[in-house]
């Protein structure tokens, strides 16, 4: 006799050997398992086959959604693309537009300038003109009131009152006759 045989017949819920239980257990064990298996596979797989479906059937729906919104994304940053070409092309037109008003603008104000100076010019030389002319009229005029002051101072120096008086009466004579 062996140890284990000892032991169980002292105690019945030790198995005739140590790895394999008794045989009874074995085929309740096993028709409680394959019947366990059976109702698995019967109604448990049609739900777990189901849930896997739909499942995949959600996963199959985010990847499309994702290669919608892809592609939207993609359409999107080609639009945007496109537009700061626009903008970048609008920026261009815009700052060569400026650039030909701010060149319109300076040879219109150096225009301006040029005619403003020309009128100047001419108004300062019509003024210097007429400063001229009065200068040399008044010269003239001082030039003639000296000399008929110094003609006077001349003559009387030099004539005397009776030829003075001949002068006089003759002047008047002449301006008589002429009546």
């Amino acid at each position: 006799m062996n140890f284990y045989s000892i032991i169980a017949a002292e105690d019945p819920s030790l198995s005739h050997h140590w790895l394999f239980p008794e045989i009874g257990e074995i085929i309740y064990g096993g028709l409680a398992s394959l019947i366990i298996f059976g109702a698995l596979y019967k109604f448990g797989w049609p739900a777990a086959k189901k849930g896997l479906e739909a499942r995949t059937a959600k996963i199959q729906k985010e990847l499309d959604d994702a290669a919608a919104a892809l592609k939207q994304a993609t359409s999107d940053a080609a639009n945007i693309r496109t537009a700061l070409g626009d903008v970048a092309s609008e920026r261009a037109r815009i700052l060569a537009e400026a650039d030909a008003q701010a060149a319109a603008v300076l040879a219109e104000g150096r225009a301006r300038i040029a005619a403003e100076v020309a009128d100047m010019e001419a108004r300062a030389t019509a003024e210097i003109e007429a400063a001229r002319a009065r200068s040399g009229d008044e010269l003239r005029a001082e030039i003639a009131r000296l000399s008929a002051a110094a003609t006077t101072d001349a003559v009387r120096a030099a004539l005397d009152e009776r030829t003075q008086q001949e002068l006089i009466d003759g002047f008047i004579a002449k301006v008589g006759a002429g009546r």
